[in-house]
């Protein structure tokens, strides 16, 4: 017999009643305010992964040695917001309640509430680590509530006051850096008080989830994505924070924002794949599976 013809991210081929971490694509990214395409993202990481090795230098870890199942992308309606995350949000609690670490590939970067929405029914108390070049703190996109502009304005509503802890963050509007002295703990630029913020949610073993919208890298490094910012963190500089942020009670992830099309060279594709490569391995070193 002919072998199924299913691809998968390297490494990613565990059965799912045998997986302890579960790949889920959220192929969309209707309300995308600059340049579309990221809804290319969760396939193009899969096909291309196969330039990589499942070893990793960098933790001298390999995925094969982990159980990681990938489900592939969810069929998405593009012309409703609402539905595309009832959906979302349906596939992360299958996966929560089944006991298993639910990590999402976007698509832009609303599709993460689905995932919070989830992650904070299941968790209370549950905190947010946001890498991003953005805010992402409107309370609307030219009236629209449910934007990728809005999507950390969205899950503050969910999480609280001060649970919601921003890195890299570059860009937005004034009101929303002023939202943020009031309610969120924003760190500027970098990753300049990440390590006091893990040691502190540790101490407190405080549930987290991990964002990372992926223009938080510079686009010297990472080109294609929908809305590029110059002065961003370097690819090191990304994993060494990704490792730092898997020592925490880390209950699920996401990576988004990788437009394929916008970087014809594929290397914002290649990087995002190797980006994967270590948030999974670092998720699955620290749970021991």
């Amino acid at each position: 017999m002919l072998p199924k013809n299913v691809e998968t991210f390297i490494g990613c081929d565990a059965e799912y009643q045998d997986a302890a971490v579960v790949l889920y694509g959220a192929p969309f990214d209707s309300t995308t305010s600059f340049r579309p395409g990221a809804r290319f993202g969760p396939a193009a990481m899969r096909h291309e992964s196969f330039g990589l090795e499942t070893y990793s230098p960098y933790q001298d870890a390999d995925l094969t040695d982990f159980r990681i199942f990938d489900s592939g992308d969810l069929e998405l309606c593009f012309g409703s917001a609402q539905q595309a995350l009832s959906d979302i949000q349906a596939r992360a609690q299958t996966i929560l309640s089944d006991g298993k670490f639910p990590l999402l590939l976007g698509g832009e970067h609303l599709v993460t509430l689905g995932a919070v929405r989830a992650a904070a029914a299941r968790y209370p108390g549950l905190h947010i680590l946001h890498f991003d070049a953005h805010a992402d703190l409107r309370d609307d996109y030219l009236g629209a509530k449910l934007s990728h502009a809005c999507v950390l304005r969205r899950c503050h509503e969910l999480v609280g006051d001060g649970h919601i802890h921003q890195f890299c963050i570059r860009s937005g509007d004034r009101e929303e850096f002023q939202f943020a002295e009031v309610h969120t703990r924003m760190h500027r630029f970098g990753f300049d008080g990440l390590a006091q913020t893990v040691d502190m949610l540790r101490g407190m073993d405080a549930p987290v989830y991990l964002t990372i919208d992926l223009d938080c890298l510079d686009p010297s490094c990472f080109p294609g994505t929908g809305t590029p910012e110059a002065g961003g963190v370097s690819f090191p500089q990304l994993l060494e924070a990704i490792r730092m942020v898997a020592q925490d009670h880390v209950v699920g992830a996401d990576l988004n924002e990788l437009a394929p099309m916008l970087d014809a060279s594929g290397t914002s594709t290649a990087t995002a794949c190797k980006v994967l490569r270590e948030l999974l391995l670092a998720i699955c070193l620290k749970k021991d599976m």
